[in-house]
């Protein structure tokens, strides 16, 4: 076996629960094998431009564009299924919908930018530090260390003017 191939196999075997993981948080366990294999096909094929020593950071870029790609798939497919089904029932409503609409938290979390929310997952659930967060979006330590700060105080925000239905509430509500 070559020095490239068992280096990939090492890289691979410390990182491919992590960037499974990653992957898994934004795309769901369906596609997230498919996104965390897309990475590591994409690293062997660049495997000369994987950073030495802390190539988490650089993994997870990797993926984050990834995810894009299947963000922008699904949302072309989401909007070909929503035309297609529209003139069947205009009128209809989702109670999943109905029910996430009370959910502050869910909509705090979805009136933030995509940027936010990225930068905010990769800190709080990958656990990175300012320094690989900002590795792996491609900015400096500094300005990522603004952006988490004003992300966070967004989210504060946004969390502050959702209301929260209790039980009480629902009891009043009408059923539609």
């Amino acid at each position: 076996m070559s020095g490239d191939a068992e280096e990939f196999r090492a890289l691979y075997t410390a990182h491919y629960v992590a960037v499974l993981r990653y992957a898994w948080r934004r795309v769901g366990a369906e596609a997230a094998p498919d996104i965390a294999g897309e990475v590591f096909a994409a690293v062997w094929q660049g495997f000369d431009r994987v950073p030495r020593g802390r190539p988490l950071p650089w993994l997870y870029a990797i993926a984050r564009n990834m995810v894009a790609g299947h963000h922008r798939a699904r949302a072309r497919a989401d909007h070909l299924n929503a035309l297609a089904t529209a003139a069947d029932d205009l009128s209809a409503r989702d109670v999943g919908v109905q029910v996430s609409e009370q959910d502050a938290v869910r909509r705090g979390w979805a009136a933030l930018s995509e940027n936010d929310r990225e930068l905010l997952a990769l800190i709080g659930w990958e656990g990175l530090s300012i320094t690989e967060a900002a590795a792996a979006l491609e900015c400096s330590p500094a300005t990522c260390s603004v952006r988490l700060h004003r992300a966070r105080a967004r989210l504060r925000r946004l969390l502050a003017q959702q209301p929260v239905v209790s039980d009480h509430d629902k009891e009043d509500m009408p059923c539609v």
